[in-house]
């Protein structure tokens, strides 16, 4: 079974699950792998053994107006029943800083 692991990783889902089992003091666990007693509650406090994303949730992205204009223009022109890939992620902040960021049509809750 290949485990991809980042490089700083001092843990494998083996020791992980261990760890979870464990009902040792966090200090005696943390000496017997070689980690922190940090380490150890991290791993304790989740519910899987598998390392989460590192992608950052927000992604930053800078348009310039030309293109802003673009997605505000493809925001207008597309219906709202659009499918999610046709009404991409990109177009939101400019529809937001043009005053269109509801995805209903239609008047809003009175």
């Amino acid at each position: 079974m290949l485990i991809s692991l980042h490089k700083q990783a001092t843990t494998t889902p083996r020791i992980r699950a261990a760890i979870q089992a464990s009902t040792d003091p966090a200090w005696m666990v943390a000496e017997r792998y070689g980690i922190s007693e940090q380490t150890v509650w991290k791993w304790r406090g989740r519910d899987d053994v598998h390392d989460r994303s590192h992608t950052p949730h927000r992604l930053q992205t800078t348009l310039t107006p030309a293109q802003e204009a673009v997605a505000v223009a493809l925001r207008k022109a597309l219906p709202s029943a659009a499918p999610h890939a046709a009404r991409s992620w990109c177009v939101a902040t400019p529809s937001r800083r043009s005053g269109i960021s509801s995805a209903r049509s239609g008047p809003g809750p009175p």
